[in-house]
């Protein structure tokens, strides 16, 4: 959600702070605000709406130069996203700026003693009472100003799930951040160093980064970094190497990130492959620190996700099924642990998120391993929390994803999901291995597959523009064809705006067919001919049913498949895969369709309305 960027070095502050929160900015925010620190004073600005407005007011009122400086774009919690609760937040003395992503549970008891007290609070947010706090605390210290430990004072008063950056008038070359349940990294330059809520911030500087623990506090200085856990002891820290560089996180010639990453998908694909399969011809995963006894054991598989990984959960659990004949189940985080799930220690849960810190799959994965079970995590960035808490990770490899609106991390779930199915099989021994070679052999050839899908993808961006006034699309599909269907309708309400939902075919006579009038356009996912035959005609016979009422309808079908041609307005043609395999290459059409469809209606492709890449608050 939040963007966070701290600085302490040699360079300009400012201009470093804001090259950051540039490249944060498909972490959706609705304002953006910086604080300096020159000559013993704090010069802020801050603005509602999109990072530009900041920089239009920094343009107009220049602020001085300065070496040490914090800046956040904001996604609004507690207050309305205005002037007023952008952050950084200052403390009455105006000596304190905070900045902070996540909640604070207990704000509003804490807001309450700080009035009693005589502070004086001018925002709605739960952010300005850790600026008071901090106030506080510096002040109990006496001589001697030490701003991380005043930090880890007011971390230990603090409730819920939050990452804090502060600086004080008094520390000219002094950043301090605090974690807990939210994402921080620092970024460790020469004679410079960077403080993030992702390392896209300052990858353009550094490719060297430092993870965060649970409940650590940092201290940030141009020749050093100190790391101390909330209660002041020394905490050990782990460096990584960021292997993608700053030209990863550019549009590269396109209008929009998300058509560079859609493009990017066969690449993406192929890396989430690569290195899986050892010369034994055996495949080998990346942190599997289950053993292989461990993974005998289990009798019960439960997937957590939320979104767009939920449906890549959903296309997973009939694959991991056929494949290891273990019962599997899929579950929305943020339902999970509410229900009370039934968890044992021969319960393997496996938990998809692109970020690796999707607060609502944290706490999934956390309850499960309270009740004993073992989490597998399935994740694009390394080095994030969820594989950090994790008994073992398969990373994805898929590269930075800017967009909000994820597509080359839901395909390369899918992939890695396969892949986790195929492991198990193969420690248990429920496939030989030449059939799990064969499937892997076919996984191999569908980069080329999805390639060959980009090429033919015009006619869908004209039938987009085509229908950009219609207010309801349905969507169709049976089998795998069923969370690529819900898939293909939540891209088109993130991104256009409109009423759109999926269905499993066999459900259309069940209710939905009333939905069904006079134009009302129908995309319908064909399952192969083949292997299943009996559900390719049952899906055609839906098609004929809701075209006999009216509908528009607009088919993807293999290449080859004839028996839908009679009943399909519009025919979207893929080529031919395993009936498994097949979300990785219908699901792009859908992709596209609903990008063009959102710039067709005038609106931002990259960051919808009131959504956030991630989701970093329950």
């Amino acid at each position: 959600m939040c963007g966070i960027v701290g600085y302490v070095g040699e360079g300009s502050a400012l201009n470093m702070v804001i090259e950051g929160l540039r490249r944060l900015e498909y972490r959706g925010y609705d304002s953006a605000g910086v604080a300096v620190l020159v000559d013993g004073k704090l010069e802020t600005d801050k603005r509602a709406g999109k990072l530009a407005n900041l920089e239009a007011s920094l343009q107009e009122q220049p602020l001085p130069h300065s070496t040490t400086g914090i800046g956040h774009t904001r996604w609004a919690t507690h207050g309305a996203p205005n002037d007023r609760n952008a952050h950084p937040h200052l403390d009455c003395t105006r000596s304190v700026a905070v900045i902070h992503n996540g909640i604070i549970e207990n704000f509003a008891e804490l807001r309450a003693d700080l009035e009693e007290r005589g502070h004086q609070l001018s925002s709605e947010t739960d952010t300005e009472a850790v600026a008071h706090l901090l106030e506080e605390e510096v002040a109990s210290l006496g001589d001697g100003l030490d701003l991380a430990e005043a930090m880890r004072r007011v971390c230990r008063q603090l409730e819920g799930a939050f990452t804090l950056v502060a600086v004080h008038v008094d520390a000219p070359d002094v950043v301090v951040g605090a974690r807990r349940n939210s994402p921080l990294v620092v970024g460790r330059g020469d004679g410079e160093n960077f403080l993030a809520s992702d390392v896209a911030a300052f990858i353009a500087h550094t490719r060297e980064a430092v993870e965060l623990g649970q409940d650590q506090v940092v201290e940030l200085r141009r020749d050093g970094v100190t790391v101390t856990t909330f209660d002041g002891a020394p905490a050990a820290t782990h460096g990584y190497h960021v292997d993608w560089d700053a030209s990863a996180a550019e549009k590269g010639g396109y209008d929009y990130f998300m058509l560079k990453e859609i493009a990017e998908q066969p690449q993406a694909v192929a890396d989430t492959m690569l290195g899986r399969v050892g010369r034994d011809g055996r495949l080998h995963l990346d942190e599997m620190r289950l053993s292989d006894d461990e993974l005998r054991e289990v009798d019960k598989i439960i997937i957590v996700a939320c979104g767009t990984a939920f449906h890549a959960g959903l296309v997973a659990k009939y694959a991991i099924e056929h494949w290891t004949r273990i019962p599997c189940e899929v579950e929305l985080s943020s339902e999970f642990r509410y229900r009370d799930p039934v968890l044992t220690t021969r319960t393997l849960v496996v938990a998809i998120s692109q970020s690796g810190e999707t607060m609502d799959t944290l706490m999934a994965l956390r309850h499960a391993r309270e009740q004993g079970s073992r989490v597998l995590a399935i994740c694009n960035t390394n080095g994030s929390t969820i594989p950090r808490e994790s008994d073992a990770v398969l990373y994805t490899h898929a590269g930075p994803e800017v967009a909000v609106a994820s597509t080359k991390g839901y395909l390369t779930q899918i992939v890695a999901c396969f892949l986790v199915g195929l492991y198990l099989a193969q420690v248990r021994g429920n496939k030989y291995g030449d059939e799990i070679k064969s499937v892997v052999d076919d996984l191999r050839k569908m980069p080329d597959k999805v390639a060959a899908v980009l090429e033919r993808m015009e006619p869908v961006r004209a039938l987009a523009r085509e229908l950009r006034d219609c207010t309801s699309v349905l969507f169709l599909g049976r089998h795998v064809g069923y969370p690529t269907a819900l898939e293909g309708a939540l891209k088109l309400k993130e991104l256009a705006y409109m009423h759109a939902e999926g269905f499993a075919g066999g459900e259309l006579k069940h209710g939905p067919i009333a939905l069904i009038e006079e134009g009302v356009p129908v995309i319908a996912v064909v399952p192969s001919s083949l292997g299943r035959g009996s559900l390719h005609d049952k899906v055609v016979s839906n098609i004929q049913e809701i075209r006999a009422r009216g509908a528009r309808t607009i088919v993807i079908a293999e290449e080859g498949d004839e028996g839908v041609v009679p009943y399909a307005d519009h025919l979207v043609r893929v080529p031919s895969s395993p009936t498994l395999l097949q979300p990785l290459v219908t699901t792009i059409p859908l992709q596209v369709f609903a990008a063009e469809m959102a710039a067709a209606r005038g609106h931002d492709v990259d960051q919808p309305r009131n959504l956030a890449k991630s989701v970093t608050v329950e």
